[in-house]
């Protein structure tokens, strides 16, 4: 397609809104749906995710090298609730993109550093919690607070160079199906079986290592497999443990059935496209924005710490003299001894093993 034909396209898209076949025969119950979905998810990032981040601000217990991951995990998060998403149910309610090309790139680019950077976060926080568990004796060296910082900002410096070359590759397009400028699978091949590999399927070949060797280590400890080294592992670092695989396990569940139709697409466009029902495509992608609300529930079912700051933010909403209070005075910070990597808990007992 030449550059004539890609601003008609792009003109038509905008001013008139979807193509016929392909979502301006949706029915309003549909609409109505995807609407009412990404308004709950957007409401529900937001809240969640800015108490994740106050939640480790405030609590002195919650202050520790994996959290740094799990407070940028959350700022990913936020990215698309303050922006993108916005615009998307603009484009549901007005029934296609009038908002300019600019805005389109705009809202595709930071829909690109929100799933990058949240991928690549995941991998930063299971490879801490690999060296936490199984390496521990080399865990304070590597995760001291500067290298921590560092690696964090890292993360977002490899997120942005891995989304730059949206720009020039020309992906970032409206896509009437799902009413979202996004990263659209049929530009180019080659470029979209890089992106996916890479965004996707070597982050969670990576996380998938250092959970299973984490699986491992638990499931030796628990027989007394190594009965000459017995190995020791504190409840609450299990329990932080399983709260962020259930993480990983639900980002993975939601953004694979994407990833494995932009995968398809690119191997034989002419072949499987045709053969994608538009309702598979668009499920696919909504279930892959649902899952940037999910994280600070899970931290808020699974973990004690967050479960009581959740409550006690919450109630400075009518007592605010409870929000200049900083909770757990008495705790220990983690960047100066070794706590739990994160989501340390309260229900510690030092001497107690598995």
């Amino acid at each position: 397609m030449d550059m004539p034909e890609d601003e008609s396209l792009w003109k038509n898209r905008t001013e008139h809104g979807p193509e016929p076949g392909q979502g301006a025969a949706r029915p309003a119950w549909a609409v109505t749906a995807l609407a009412s979905v990404l308004i709950f998810t957007t409401v529900v990032d937001v809240v969640g995710n800015l108490l994740v981040i106050v939640s480790v601000l405030r609590n002195r217990n919650l202050r520790n090298a994996g959290n740094v991951f799990v407070v940028s995990l959350a700022f990913a998060d936020l990215v698309v609730a303050f922006y993108p998403y916005p615009l998307v149910l603009y484009a549901i309610f007005h029934d296609g993109w009038s908002l300019g090309e600019t805005q389109c790139k705009v809202s595709g680019f930071l829909m690109g550093l929100s799933v990058i950077g949240s991928i690549f976060n995941i991998t930063g926080i299971a490879i801490n919690r690999y060296c936490y568990i199984c390496h521990s004796f080399t865990y304070d060296k590597l995760y001291s607070y500067r290298n921590t910082l560092l690696l964090v900002a890292l993360i977002w410096l490899l997120t942005v160079v891995a989304i730059v070359p949206n720009f020039f590759v020309g992906s970032l397009q409206y896509d009437p199906r799902i009413y979202s400028c996004t990263f659209a699978q049929t530009v180019s091949t080659s470029y979209t079986i890089t992106v996916v590999v890479i965004h996707f399927f070597v982050p969670i070949a990576v996380v998938t290592f250092c959970y299973l060797r984490i699986w491992i280590l638990v499931i030796q400890v628990r027989r007394r497999v190594k009965s000459e080294v017995r190995p020791r592992i504190k409840p609450s670092d299990l329990r932080n443990f399983i709260t962020m695989f259930v993480v990983f396990v639900l980002f993975a569940i939601c953004w694979a059935p994407l990833n494995f139709i932009g995968l398809a697409v690119a191997i034989n466009p002419e072949a499987v496209v045709p053969r994608i029902p538009e309702w598979l495509f668009v499920v696919s992608y909504f279930m892959a924005y649902f899952n940037s609300c999910l994280n600070a529930i899970i931290y808020g079912l699974l973990n004690q710490n967050f479960r009581r700051e959740y409550k006690r933010i919450v109630m400075s909403v009518w007592m605010p003299h409870l929000f200049f209070q900083e909770t757990s005075r008495g705790g220990t910070e983690a960047m100066k001894s070794k706590p739990s990597p994160g989501l340390n808990n309260n229900e510690q007992a030092k001497g107690e093993s598995l």
